[in-house]
């Protein structure tokens, strides 16, 4: 008897298993838009997909009154934010976990101080960036460290924890001293981990960036979908909030595969 525990789909199964809670998806919201439009040929709040192509192809033209194409201005300007900070958050991720899962006294002196940055709501402070850093690039990016670095502190300190004392003790009697243990057992172990660390900040990383752009931007996604809600325009909120998704998958997805390949050993068969 085969268990479903053991049922593993592969190739075009697993994709079509995937594409069908997305088709789904797509098909509810087609008939809802239609039966809105039968009522109201007119109706904003469930646009068309033709509407909402003509839209997007507005938006990715060249705008007349600033030379600019809207749509690449906007991604551009986002991804540029949200990649500057996820850089900066890991590189103390990396010095920070490192420290506080390795070393005691570390752990002993920062760690209280790091659990007590992670439950301050990120969004409480964005004010107070506002008024330190300006309404400029510096406090939005600040936001977005603030908001994922803690977590991710955490998370890879507790993965270094969790080490096997053995394999301190061992590297130690062979001589390693403490930045050689660091160096040569816990940082190999930790960066698969870190990987893993960006890829579940994503999610959050993305509500940052959009709520400071929607505060104070002239340009970026999260700018646009709060500028054109005013006028109902949900036929460009929409693929908005679709093309975010879309880009957040792709991120998601490379990271994933600049782990599989550089640390193939964390990755056991059944998730490859």
């Amino acid at each position: 008897m085969r268990r479903l525990l053991n049922v593993r789909p592969r190739g075009g199964g697993r994709l079509l298993l995937g594409l069908l809670p997305l088709l789904a998806v797509a098909l509810l919201y087609l008939g809802a838009s239609t039966a809105r439009h039968i009522e109201n040929p007119r109706d904003k709040i469930l646009p068309t997909p033709a509407a909402m192509v003509v839209a997007m192809i507005d938006m990715a033209k060249v705008d007349p009154m600033t030379g600019r194409v809207p749509l690449f201005e906007d991604t551009g300007a986002s991804l540029r934010r949200l990649t500057v900070a996820l850089v900066i958050a890991t590189s103390i991720t990396l010095v920070f976990g490192l420290a506080l899962g390795l070393l005691p006294i570390v752990r002993a002196g920062f760690g209280p101080l790091v659990a007590a940055i992670a439950v301050i709501p990120p969004i409480a402070v964005l004010p107070i960036l506002f008024i330190v850093f300006g309404l400029g690039e510096t406090a939005k990016i600040t936001l977005i460290v603030f908001g994922v670095t803690p977590f991710m502190v955490r998370d890879l300190a507790a993965h270094v924890t969790a080490i096997p004392e053995e394999q301190i003790v061992k590297a130690q009697s062979l001589g390693a001293s403490t930045w050689q243990t660091a160096l040569q057992v816990a940082l190999p172990q930790a960066l698969p981990r870190l990987i893993d660390s960006v890829r579940l900040s994503l999610g959050p990383a993305w509500v940052f960036l959009i709520s400071a752009e929607a505060i104070a931007a002239d340009v970026g996604l999260g700018y646009r979908i709060f500028l054109v809600r005013r006028y109902l325009a949900m036929d460009i909120i929409l693929p908005y909030v679709a093309w975010i998704s879309l880009l957040a998958v792709i991120m998601d997805l490379l990271l994933v595969q600049v782990s599989r390949r550089a640390f193939r050993w964390a990755h056991p068969l059944r998730d490859r």
